[in-house]
């Protein structure tokens, strides 16, 4: 049950706090700004970068969270028993003519990042979508990058990687195990 922890409390708020950066950096007009997380570990990270935000720009920006779990295309693929959760969505603000930065913990092989793009869209055309991610672990299938780029983390197609959040785990932290001891996979 070995898992190697690459990033701990301290290391994931840095590497928040340098997203933020990047994002104020690249949108210099933040009242057209607006963040978005996917469900769920996705949406924590969205609610601390826009506090993050809130804090460098002093604007209030708009903030919202999605659930993609009628947008996946792969579900019903990996495992037809499985019934996916199903969190509501909550956009209340319109996309239109802003740059949306959508918030997710891993990227792997786009298809969540997809469907969010997808759910997004039935809420309004965004100027722009912008994406940020905690990890990128590679083995995309489609072409998917993302714009803002916590750590990459180069891994086996087999391994997982775990990303464990205080609001949701009771503790910070992102580690790579085997799949047969995953907790939390993503």
């Amino acid at each position: 049950m070995s898992e190697k922890v690459v990033l701990q409390h301290d290391d994931l708020r840095r590497t928040l706090r340098r997203i933020a950066h990047e994002i104020a950096e690249k949108n210099p007009e933040p009242e057209a700004l607006a963040i978005v997380g996917i469900h769920t570990r996705g949406a924590i990270l969205a609610r601390r970068l826009h506090d993050l935000l809130a804090e460098l720009t002093g604007t209030e920006l708009p903030i919202g969270d999605l659930d993609i779990s009628f947008y996946r295309d792969d579900v019903a693929a990996k495992d037809p028993a499985r019934q996916p959760v199903v969190h509501a969505s909550h956009i209340e603000f319109d996309p239109g003519e802003r740059t949306v930065v959508l918030v997710d913990d891993v990227l792997f092989t786009g298809r969540t990042v997809r469907a969010a793009i997808d759910a997004l869209f039935d809420y309004g055309r965004p100027r722009r979508v912008q994406l940020a991610v905690l990890c990128d672990r590679g083995h995309r299938e489609l072409p998917i990058r993302p714009d803002y780029v916590g750590k990459n983390l180069p891994t086996a197609r087999g391994e997982r990687v775990n990303v464990r959040l205080e609001e949701s785990d009771g503790i910070d932290q992102v580690t790579i195990s085997e799949p047969q001891t995953a907790e939390v996979v993503a």
